[in-house]
């Protein structure tokens, strides 16, 4: 009996281990056995043409509208100021007052000797009409005929001569009244009452500047300005000629100014020590927000580049020569590399002119892994090359959909 279970127990213990050897046979040769991989992912984006609009920022400076000294235009002491400091002014209104006593009397007395002279006039005239009449019956010569009537005419010049005198003394005793030259805001007053002011000094009295609109002077490069006539003229750039060149503000603080400007005019002048010409443009404002000296930076709208081809920065590197370079996927999904040329940013995108189309799927992620020929798996990304508002080399652009 116990030699019947000891060999029951030694088969079962041979079972077990030819079960063991065969399950391990299998693994051996599933494991020899290579696996089949899938080819590596890359992250792409699809080139897709934009209207982008393409514009250059620039610094200035802004400066006022009108700009007028006040000076007198008579001498004497002043009695009055008329004006706030700091406040705005209307064109006319008196500013300061000086002494018009000195006026005042030559004004009258300029009176009295124009009435003298129109009554000097009434007598000539009476005693010319006697003797014309006279004359015709040779009842006196007629050299005492001329003589009459050159004494009339005498009379009468003497009469205008002193209208004008008195339109003289009129003038200046208006001049007086200090007035402003022009509506605008009005600075600090240069003197004082009592003060002794003359003619013409060359010393103005206070400054009146027009703050509404005001200009925003710029310099830009002459081969910038050489750049944008040759690419519209090529037809690379297209600019709406019924309407002015817009421009926006940026202030020292780096917000945007609510209001926009136009291009009032280039400068048809090149600075040569600097190799630039000035943009004149004008700017609104209302709320007297810009003031006159203030450091700006605008951007200048040059014209629109329709079917614009923008390629993302971290897709596109430079090959030892100096070229740039982009890894697209191919037609049979393999990776390929395309020589590009670039003409500016646009944000964090370039601008392409050669080397990428429409329908292209530009490489962002996964370049390192995946060298030229590789087939590859692509996985789309979210399509960076919208951005709205870029910075480009001193320049910017804004892509519209």
């Amino acid at each position: 009996m116990k030699i019947e279970n000891k060999a029951i127990q030694m088969a079962i213990t041979g079972i077990l281990v030819g079960s063991l050897m065969i399950a391990g046979c299998g693994k051996e040769t599933a494991a020899n056995v290579p696996a089949q991989s899938e080819p590596p992912q890359v992250g792409v984006v699809k080139i897709v043409p934009h209207k982008v609009s393409i514009t250059t920022e620039l610094a200035g400076r802004t400066s006022a509208y009108l700009i007028a000294e006040v000076r007198p235009q008579v001498g004497g002491i002043l009695q009055k100021r008329l004006f706030t400091e700091g406040s705005n002014v209307k064109a006319g209104q008196v500013l300061y007052q000086i002494d018009p006593a000195t006026y005042q009397a030559a004004f009258d007395s300029a009176r009295a000797a124009l009435d003298k002279a129109q009554a000097n006039v009434m007598p000539a005239q009476l005693k010319a009409e006697r003797y014309k009449e006279l004359v015709g019956i040779r009842a006196v010569s007629q050299q005492d005929y001329d003589n009459a009537y050159a004494a009339l005419k005498q009379a009468q010049a003497d009469v205008a001569v002193s209208k004008a005198a008195v339109e003289t003394a009129r003038i200046q005793l208006d001049y007086t009244h200090v007035t402003a030259p022009i509506s605008g805001r009005i600075g600090k007053s240069s003197v004082t009452i009592g003060a002794l002011v003359t003619a013409s000094q060359s010393a103005s009295l206070a400054t009146i500047q027009q703050l509404d609109p005001v200009y925003v002077d710029v310099t830009q490069s002459n081969v910038e300005a050489l750049r944008l006539k040759r690419d519209l003229a090529d037809g690379k750039i297209r600019r709406d000629v019924a309407s002015q060149a817009k421009v926006k503000l940026v202030l020292e603080d780096g917000t945007l100014y609510p209001l926009e400007g136009i291009l009032k005019f280039s400068d048809v002048t090149v600075d040569q020590n600097t190799g630039s010409v000035t943009l004149r443009m004008v700017f609104p404002n209302p709320n007297h927000m810009l003031l006159p000296g203030m450091f700006v930076r605008t951007i200048l709208e040059e014209g629109v580049v329709d079917g614009a081809i923008l390629a993302p920065e971290r897709g596109v590197s430079r090959d030892p020569a100096g070229n740039a370079v982009a890894m697209v996927v191919g037609a049979d999904n393999k990776v390929e590399s395309r020589i590009l040329k670039v003409s500016r940013t646009i944000g964090d995108n370039w601008l392409v002119t050669e080397g990428l189309n429409s329908g292209d799927r530009l490489i962002l992620e996964g370049t390192q892994k995946t060298p030229v020929g590789t087939l590859v798996k692509p996985v789309f990304m979210d399509d960076k090359t919208s951005a709205a508002t870029a910075s480009i080399d001193g320049r910017k652009a804004a892509v519209q959909e």
